[in-house]
């Protein structure tokens, strides 16, 4: 069997297998299909997604596409608060299906982990590789990278799948460049945006070494592959002007969140080579964007095809010169101008340009590299005489056991069931009852050491999006026109007909007449009458 080729089902299958499997295990049913009303809260970056959403497809269809109207001070762009609009446009289309306060953050993990070993295998058999056990032994390792367990808690970022995908694309395109893979290149691009930014840029990157690499080689296909590549960038270019994306900003700071030079090779959070704590930083920053542990299944991988198939490495390098060079760029981007080694900064070439400032978690670029290596290291394995194929699922086992902590740091998180800060029972019928919720201190009036303050808001904004109520702020994690603070005036005036003031004690002192607010525990809950 191991030298047979087969079809594409009998792998397929055997990969949403893994991928479901690796759902259930880590994956509680609450958190997949939230209930109303919970007594417990999510919190951290995945509380701004569910508030995102819930606006999003509870409020009916307009223009522009992407934004919630009711969500902050003249509404918010979805795709700015990381609410996947991927799967929040297909959800708001069954929204009269769906219960109240319903959202799919939960949902989009279950959908990510099945994706992700489907993709890589279907990227496998694009090397031309179709044996049944390297497919199994990719589809464990693709399960089990690093750093896509490791982001976890930031729900778009987890659409690793559309990496893998782009790379399968490339090898589409480098093998029988057509119309169809182009048309097929511009909605992977589409859906990558749709996704998360930084994934649209890495799967650009993907598709345009396609034309690279066949230029290289002196194949005239490349120019149908160019014709790909100006498909998906024009696909992106054209959704970034409709949809709202352009001019939005963030807090700059590239440089800070790198790719330290050792962080492929750093064995944090591994199972089998527990030799480190954690991640290793030279900028100061912690080193969590820049977290790229390739495994130690995917290095050993590495490590035999360096002692057993070194032509054949340098034959696929040159073969695939493009994409080497795309792969190249990616890291050098990922790196940064400020590059770490351990923890030392070793350069330092000064502030970046204005435009790489957007990309200040530059880490994340070398994401794509990972891939590239994981499906090369299970193709050219593969190929040993006898042992190949055993080879490459023997290297998918060690990755997946290697990866253990990264799963139960997953599951402990998605099974956490954080208590309310705020009275949410006392809370939530004064909230239903509201036209229109004020929440004091609004999210641009907390002072950068506010770290409390942003959480009770962002509670306040959990409980009030259960119900789409109008609300006054939003935490966004980038602006087109950031709002100014403007609290003091709000406060000052009384509250609206229908308008209910949830205050903090933060922004208690700014209220001009607190006769008419009732403590409800930690908050004041202020209405016209009182």
């Amino acid at each position: 069997m191991q030298n047979e080729t087969i079809g594409a089902g009998v792998p397929l299958a055997l990969a949403a297998l893994v991928g479901l499997a690796l759902a259930v295990m880590l994956l509680p049913v609450s958190f997949v299909l939230p209930p109303d009303g919970a007594d417990w809260r999510l919190s951290g970056d995945i509380a701004q997604h569910v508030v995102a959403q819930r606006y999003f497809i509870a409020t009916p269809w307009g223009w522009p596409l992407l934004v919630a109207p009711t969500l902050g001070e003249g509404g918010t762009n979805i795709a700015l608060a990381d609410g996947i609009p991927l799967l929040a446009l297909p959800l708001k289309a069954l929204a009269p299906l769906l219960p109240p306060g319903f959202h799919g953050i939960g949902l989009w993990h279950g959908i990510v982990m099945i994706l992700q070993p489907l993709a890589a295998v279907w990227c496998l058999r694009a090397t031309g590789e179709r044996r049944l056990l390297p497919a199994i032994g990719v589809a464990l390792a693709a399960a089990a990278m690093p750093a896509w367990l490791a982001r976890h808690g930031h729900a778009a970022l987890m659409g690793h799948f559309l990496l893998l995908a782009g790379l399968g694309t490339y090898l589409h395109l480098v093998r029988a460049p057509s119309r169809r893979a182009a048309a097929a290149a511009a909605g992977l691009a589409l859906a990558a945006l749709l996704v998360h930014p930084y994934l649209a840029l890495m799967v650009l990157a993907l598709v345009a070494a396609a034309p690279l690499t066949l230029l290289l080689r002196n194949d005239r296909g490349w120019r149908m592959a160019a014709i790909a590549a100006a498909a998906a960038v024009g696909a992106v270019a054209l959704a970034l002007w409709t949809l709202g994306y352009l001019g939005a900003t963030g807090d700059g700071g590239y440089g800070r969140y790198a790719l330290n030079l050792l962080a492929p090779v750093w064995p944090a959070r591994s199972a089998l080579l527990p030799l480190v704590g954690r991640e290793i930083d030279a900028t100061g920053m912690g080193g969590w964007e820049g977290y790229n542990w390739l495994g130690a299944g995917l290095l050993a991988g590495l490590v035999v095809l360096a002692l057993r198939r070194r032509a054949a490495l340098a034959e696929t390098v040159r073969r695939h010169a493009g994409l080497a060079l795309a792969l190249v760029a990616l890291t050098l981007l990922a790196v940064s101008q400020r590059v770490g080694i351990g923890e030392r900064v070793l350069l330092d070439l000064g502030p970046p340009p204005a435009l790489l400032d957007q990309f200040r978690a530059s880490g994340r670029f070398f994401w794509p590299v990972g891939y590239a290596l994981l499906i090369g290291m299970a193709a050219l394995l593969a190929r040993l005489p006898r042992l190949g194929p055993a080879l490459v699922l023997l290297a998918g086992v060690v990755q997946w056991i290697d990866a253990a902590p990264n799963r139960a740091a997953l599951a402990a998180w998605a099974a956490q069931h954080l208590p309310w800060s705020v009275d949410a029972a006392a809370l939530r019928p004064a909230i239903a009852a509201a036209a229109r919720v004020t929440i004091l201190p609004s999210w641009m009036c907390i002072p950068p050491e506010g770290h409390a303050t942003r959480e009770a808001v962002q509670e306040l904004l959990l409980l009030v999006s259960e119900r789409a109520v109008p609300v006054n702020t939003m935490q966004l994690s980038r602006w087109r026109d950031p709002p100014r603070c403007a609290d003091a005036a709000i406060a000052a005036a009384p509250p609206a007909p229908g308008e209910l003031r949830l205050v903090l004690p933060e922004a208690v002192p700014l209220l001009g007449d607190a006769g008419l607010c009732r403590p409800l525990d930690r908050v004041l809950a202020c209405a016209a009458g009182g």
